[in-house]
């Protein structure tokens, strides 16, 4: 991930206020408060951008955040991020509601909203920015399922996700599947958001919305893996193979064409920036396809072209 601030490269001095004015710029916050213990001030940022989301990391010891009405009021944000509280224990208030906040729990940091957010000591927290305007879904009902996220059946599994985002978030934003991995994350905050205001998604279509987001969230984290099919998707998720293709049917998609699609896609992309020498056969493998005649008629099949003579159209171009 992109290191965004690191107090360790900051002159003892100047870390006060150059950690308070990063936060400001990162969270909203109108008014933030550090802790200097011994050491003084200690704190990371961290970025990273999967398509068209960011996951974000803090880690620092500790802080507290305000975020004014007058501000709030006045806000229209671009993105909604979903956070997993990580080390210590946070105090979050939102309007009259205060509760704490343990490691794992999830919160909406909605900025159209005063807010109060604290944690004592050390601290961290990852978020997933996703743009409003791709969940579908207005920002009453976001703000709605604020409260709400504990009732979401996706709970417990965004939460895993983001902290195994933030383990891997480097070399999956550098990789060919970054954007798809972003859109699958989309999908899957829209599914946990509409899960949490259906009241723990008890209709039968919210929970087929959140099957489908898991199964394009796993599909995309383990497009590599050769072994990847029905069987492993529907026993990491623990349901049937008839609940897995009852909800993939449901969102206009089938299981095994959507894996295929998306490793031929990552295999395009790294085939147009791929050293010229590493084989085509590698590459391949590398997508989990183990058979290279197979890999080839499912590209023709998909682009018009053979691999290798895409291969030479791309690397013509860019010259």
């Amino acid at each position: 991930m992109a290191v965004l601030l690191d107090t360790a490269a900051v002159d003892r001095r100047d870390r006060y206020e150059v950690f308070r004015a990063a936060m400001a710029e990162a969270s909203g916050a109108t008014g933030i408060e550090l802790e200097t213990g011994t050491h003084g001030v200690v704190g990371r940022m961290e970025l990273a951008e999967l398509g068209e989301t960011r996951v974000f990391t803090a880690r620092s010891t500790g802080i507290t955040m305000h975020r004014d009405e007058r501000t709030a009021r006045a806000a229209s944000p671009e993105a909604v991020a979903i956070a997993v509280h990580g080390d210590g224990v946070g105090r979050l208030q939102t309007g009259e509601r205060r509760r704490l906040v343990h490691t794992g729990d999830l919160m909406v940091v909605d900025v159209t909203r005063p807010f109060d957010f604290a944690w004592s000591g050390w601290g961290s927290s990852v978020s997933l920015q996703v743009p409003i305007a791709r969940l579908g879904l207005p920002l009453e009902v976001v703000q709605r399922a604020s409260s709400r996220l504990p009732c979401s059946p996706l709970h417990g599994i965004v939460s895993r996700y983001l902290v195994e985002l933030t383990q891997d978030a480097e070399r999956l934003s550098a990789s060919a599947a970054a954007p798809q991995l972003g859109e699958a994350s989309i999908q899957l905050v829209r599914a946990l958001l509409s899960g949490a205001v259906a009241d723990g998604g008890r209709d039968p279509d919210v929970l087929d919305q959140t099957l489908a987001a898991q199964v394009r969230a796993y599909v995309h984290q383990h497009l590599r893996d050769p072994g990847l099919d029905a069987d492993q998707v529907a026993g990491a998720l623990a349901v049937s193979r008839r609940q897995l293709f009852r909800a993939c049917a449901e969102a206009g998609f089938s299981l095994e064409q959507h894996v295929i699609a998306q490793r031929l896609a990552g295999a395009r992309a790294e085939l147009a920036s791929a050293p010229a020498h590493r084989p085509i056969s590698q590459v391949a493998r590398s997508w989990g396809f183990k058979d290279t005649t197979h890999f080839g008629r499912r590209f023709r099949a998909a682009y018009g072209v053979l691999p290798r003579d895409w291969r030479t159209q791309a690397v013509a171009e860019a010259r």
